[in-house]
């Protein structure tokens, strides 16, 4: 069996469609935050369409989104990760594999991008028991070329991307930037207000700057860059160590001379 991992992202949905055609017994699964764009479930059954498979939705059966969280926990952001996606996502998956008991391989849909093998590496270092595959790398598959193949299928991209965001994360991701936020305020105002009354609720910040951490409600309009600032899908993944050697792996997978699952 083989487990798939969709996000509503474009490339995670290619993924799942690439798994699809290389392997007999394959289970998608869908982890709803309770945060994401309404539009994710337009999309979401577009997909199951063009799979002709249905996409298994799991969820925390003990917070209920966000917000619920951050408030509960009291706690945002920090250098172990995010407090949301630890339990609106790994929990969640932690609990699907003890149910399942075993598995012959997962797959993830980083795309073909310096960063994206960056993270694949230490998904791989991190996470081994998970045995990952990623069919984008393999494959090269850029997040362009996944839009493309989205488009070539009939199906519409999800709103977040079309509204100028690089993912399709929840709206107003913790470990977005002063600019991304910044767009928040203007796209999405209720949840930017939220987020702010959140944070002096906790005592804690999403952003900072050279000066330490700034809430929300100080954030200048004029603060940040939102196409600069490049967010990477929420992943059920956190930092690890030995960041140079990954960095030498991530240059020699681009380079051709060894491949995604030969690292070790």
């Amino acid at each position: 069996m083989i487990i798939t991992w969709f996000s509503c992202g474009a490339t995670s949905a290619v993924a799942c469609k690439i798994a699809l055609s290389l392997y007999d017994d394959v289970q998608i699964y869908y982890i709803e935050t309770g945060s994401g764009h309404p539009d994710n479930a337009r999309f979401l059954a577009d997909c199951e369409k063009w799979y002709d498979q249905p996409i298994h939705t799991i969820r925390s059966d003990k917070y209920f989104n966000v917000e619920d969280v951050l408030i509960k926990k009291r706690y945002i952001n920090g250098p172990t990760g995010a407090a949301c996606t630890f339990e609106l996502k790994k929990q969640v998956r932690y609990k699907l594999e003890k149910e399942l008991g075993s598995w012959d391989g997962q797959v993830w849909g980083f795309d073909y991008d310096p960063k994206e093998i960056n993270r694949a590496i230490r998904l791989k270092q991190q996470y081994p028991d998970t045995k990952p595959l990623f069919p984008l790398i393999e494959k090269q598959i850029t997040k362009s070329d996944a839009m493309g193949m989205l488009w070539k299928a009939g199906i519409e991209i999800p709103a977040m991307y079309r509204m100028g965001y690089n993912n399709n994360n929840c709206i107003g991701c913790v470990k977005g930037g002063m600019g991304y936020w910044n767009k928040i305020r203007k796209d999405f105002p209720e949840v930017f207000a939220q987020m702010a009354q959140i944070e002096r609720d906790v005592g804690a910040t999403c952003l900072k700057d050279k000066d330490g951490r700034i809430f929300l409600d100080e954030l200048p309009t004029w603060r940040g860059d939102p196409v600069e600032e490049i967010i990477p899908d929420c992943s059920l993944i956190c930092q690890i160590e030995f960041q140079e050697i990954i960095d030498r792996q991530v240059e020699r997978v681009l380079k051709g001379e060894i491949s995604i699952n030969d690292v070790a």
